[in-house]
């Protein structure tokens, strides 16, 4: 392998780039990768790509690292991404060795960058492997908010330490610097600041005006990348994990699948979505969570044989493979399907009940087939100074778990069934149709669905929640009446899972899953905008008229 570092790509108004390109070293023309990330390009290393003859283009994005330039983040409502990447794909189509077909790979933030780049269908883009990003910025963060657990140590230590460096400003000037100071006690200083349009220049540097103004104004979505997807032409591969940004994922499929701009590129994309976190992808488990072998997944070895169809026409099968392919958690197989969501799903629905104490696992708050006749009413305190923990790993992504580390909260409502006698496969979007009244003009209501084993070990499964005044549109916000009662609409995330005989069905309602999610200050005030914080006392119905109940997406073998 050979390899140039931190070449000059010039962009159409005279702004530099740098990349590292990576050859083969035997003679020939070649296909060319395009990876252009945010997150330094040094160190990176494409041997298996090479060696399975293509070149690699990677670069740093503009404004950071090596490369030129001011850097606009995602934050922004108007960037240079889509026209910088198209200006790249046509530069790399042009280099010495390069057969003029270019692909494009990546995930997560280089992810998004190759959706602004196909929306303007550079002429020399064959095909692009864009995974694991959402359609719209308000599906990566909270309602109205920042979500804490992700965005801030995101902001700490991938993006802010090279703009300081860049202006030299004092603090940390890479990664390794800023996550040493986060460890030794960053994360309480950002975590528990109060209130977040307070945060100081340190957290956001050049970005702060513009995350500050979507803090103000969260209907605004700055991304529109399933409009992007309209406008796509080339066939995209996506992977993506049930403990990521999955249903944004899902929804990206879905537009480009149906409203693509080719023929192409709606009937040969494809998603493959496993049971993983946003960071471990092709993970078989997640500490005491174990998915079983099958759970691995050559990510890089499938995207080179995706790359082998469809630049260099290799008789592989990619044209054959299922638009859709899941892994079925509980039976922990994979499977293929033609689309999603799928068609013969059917509802199952299971309606709450208790006897008053559905407090904790050790409660009585079970989850039943029948409507109950009788209405029953559960109660629990949220204090925000007290929020129910998130169960994240060391880098704080969502990561499969095992819920039972809080079974002494009495700020959890647990419903479950009985131990079940047959299995029922869970496959699309659970819904709950939630009954509630609460004491404060405004707070949030977190519903998951758990798989408990007959071993003890509840596994979650998927997630939803609501904050209450945004429970009609981000748009436009309304306040709670004091005890006023409201039935809300909570879609969780998808999932695939199969609750196999022997294990339990359960429900977790509570008001917190902190830093998940900001936590909800229980007051009528912009809480990005103000630091009080106030208890509320939680009453879910079920029952009789208000009957709180959990539909399933139900698949039948």
């Amino acid at each position: 392998m050979k390899i140039e570092r931190n070449v000059d790509v010039p962009m159409r108004d005279g702004t530099i780039l740098r990349a590292d390109v990576f050859r083969p070293s035997k003679k020939g023309t070649f296909p060319v990768l395009v990876m252009r990330t945010p997150y330094n390009k040094k160190g990176k290393r494409f041997d298996r790509f090479v060696a399975a003859g293509y070149i690699v283009v990677s670069q740093d994005a503009r404004g950071r690292f090596q490369s030129e330039g001011e850097w606009e983040s995602f934050a922004r409502m108007e960037t240079h991404d889509a026209v910088d990447g198209y200006d790249t794909i046509e530069w790399a189509a042009k280099l010495p060795g390069s057969n003029g077909k270019v692909g494009t790979f990546g995930s997560s933030y280089n992810s998004f960058l190759q959706w602004r780049a196909a929306s303007l269908n550079p002429p020399s883009l064959v095909a692009m492997a864009a995974q694991t990003i959402p359609a719209k910025y308000t599906d990566l963060e909270g309602p109205g908010t920042i979500r804490p657990g992700r965005r801030l140590k995101w902001w700490f230590s991938s993006m802010t330490p090279d703009l300081r460096r860049r202006h030299n400003r004092e603090g940390n000037h890479s990664k390794a610097e800023a996550i040493k100071k986060w460890n030794e006690g960053g994360y309480d200083k950002w975590m528990y600041f109060l209130p977040w349009s307070k945060l100081p220049q340190e957290a956001f540097e050049d970005e702060t005006e513009h995350v500050q103004n979507w803090l103000k104004n969260p209907h605004l979505d700055p991304w529109k990348l399933d409009a992007d997807a309209k406008n796509v032409t080339v066939p995209n591969l996506d992977v993506v994990g049930w403990y990521d940004h999955c249903n944004g994922n899902l929804d990206m499929y879905k537009t480009i699948s149906s409203q693509g701009k080719s023929k192409l590129a709606r009937t040969q994309s494809k998603i493959v979505v496993g049971p993983w976190s946003h960071a471990g992808r092709g993970k078989t488990g997640y500490g005491n969570i174990k998915f079983g072998s099958d759970a691995a997944y050559d990510l890089t070895g499938e995207q080179i044989r995706w790359f082998d169809y469809w630049i260099k026409c290799k008789k592989n099968g990619v044209e054959k493979d299922a638009p859709v392919k899941i892994f079925v958690m509980g039976d922990n197989v994979w499977r293929d399907e033609p689309k999603w969501p799928l068609e013969r799903a059917k509802t199952k629905v299971f309606h709450l009940t208790s006897g008053g104490k559905a407090n904790t696992p050790a409660g009585n708050g079970g989850l039943v087939t029948s409507k109950p006749k009788e209405q029953g009413i559960d109660r629990y305190v949220y204090d925000p100074r007290d929020p129910v923990l998130s169960l994240h790993g060391a880098a704080l992504f969502t990561i499969p778990t095992d819920q039972m580390k809080l079974k002494h909260r009495q700020d959890i409502l647990v419903y479950q069934t009985e131990p079940l006698s047959e299995r029922i496969e869970v496959t699309g979007n659970p819904k709950v149709e939630l009954w509630a009244q609460s004491s404060a003009p405004d707070t949030d209501f977190f519903v998951r669905l758990i798989d408990v084993a007959p071993s003890g070990i509840a596994r979650d499964v998927a997630l939803g929640m609501v904050r209450a005044r945004y429970r009609n549109s981000l748009k436009n916000p309304k306040l709670l009446k004091k005890n006023e009662l409201v039935k809300y609409t909570i879609e969780l995330g998808p999932t695939s899972n199969a609750f196999l005989p022997g294990h339990r069905l359960r429900l977790d309602i509570t008001s917190s899953d902190f830093p998940n999610y900001d936590r909800n200050h229980n007051t009528a005030t912009d809480q990005n905008a103000d630091a009080k914080l106030v208890k509320a006392t939680q009453t879910i119905l079920h029952g009789g008229k208000t009957a709180t109940k959990l539909i399933l997406p139900w698949v039948t073998k």
